[in-house]
């Protein structure tokens, strides 16, 4: 049972979730009047909405035109209040010979693409999905000897990034603050990289859910949203 409306602090994914996917990463399409909705959602809850995503804060601004309270690099970098300061994590960048790798390997296979990101990178391999299990293999040995970087697995794509930081932990800052203090958290996620945020926000009290079986696909997301924002309600 979805968290009583006035009690809920809502914390989105955005790629899969808000937005669908595209070929490349930023080739996505933010579609009109999603701002709009979630603003008037942002409103609503009294500022408790969030965007929790594997994208830097820069990136998400600049697809959404407005500077929302949200947790980027997979909570790397959480901003707490909307347009507020960013918060950066002490976190370990990997050595420089990994991104050289990485980059051999996405220009060995046509389509895949190389995406660097501020603690760590991601080699999306939508375009060649031939490529997904030499990227697996690749990666992991990379890895197996830094106890500070994981691997984790996503839509298509395989990423670099320092272990202890994760959507869990960033619904735990974000949660931590008001105006999400004292609320139910409502995560809503589309893949693996989601199941941290969805499991705190359970822990709490609230709701994880997924997007492909409660939802359908993002499309189906954003509607229910629309239909939140005009009822001022859960639909």
């Amino acid at each position: 049972m979805l968290p009583i409306f006035a009690r809920t602090a809502l914390l989105l994914d955005l790629d899969g979730t808000l937005l669908d996917f595209a070929p490349t990463p930023d080739s996505v399409v933010v579609p009109p009047g999603l701002t709009d909705t979630l603003r008037a959602l942002e409103t609503a809850l009294g500022g408790a909405l969030a965007i929790v995503t594997g994208r830097s804060l820069d990136v998400l601004d600049g697809f959404l035109g407005h500077k929302f309270v949200a947790a980027g690099e997979h909570g790397g970098a959480i901003r707490l209040t909307q347009g507020g300061p960013i918060m950066r994590l002490a976190l370990p960048v990997p050595p420089p010979s990994w991104l050289v790798q990485a980059e051999v390997l996405a220009d060995s296979y046509p389509g895949a693409l190389l995406e660097e990101k501020a603690r760590g990178f991601a080699l999306h391999y939508r375009q060649a999905p031939e490529a997904g299990t030499i990227f697996e293999g690749a990666l992991s040995l990379l890895v197996r000897d830094d106890p500070r970087f994981q691997l984790l697995a996503g839509a298509m794509v395989w990423e670099v990034r320092p272990v202890g930081v994760d959507k869990g932990s960033a619904v735990t800052t974000l949660m931590a603050a008001p105006p999400f203090l004292g609320r139910l958290p409502l995560f809503i996620g589309d893949d693996v990289t989601d199941e941290d945020g969805m499991r705190v926000a359970r822990e709490m009290g609230g709701e994880g859910l997924r997007v492909e079986p409660v939802f359908g696909s993002p499309e189906g997301v954003r509607i229910w949203l629309r239909q939140a924002a005009a009822k001022g309600e859960w639909p």
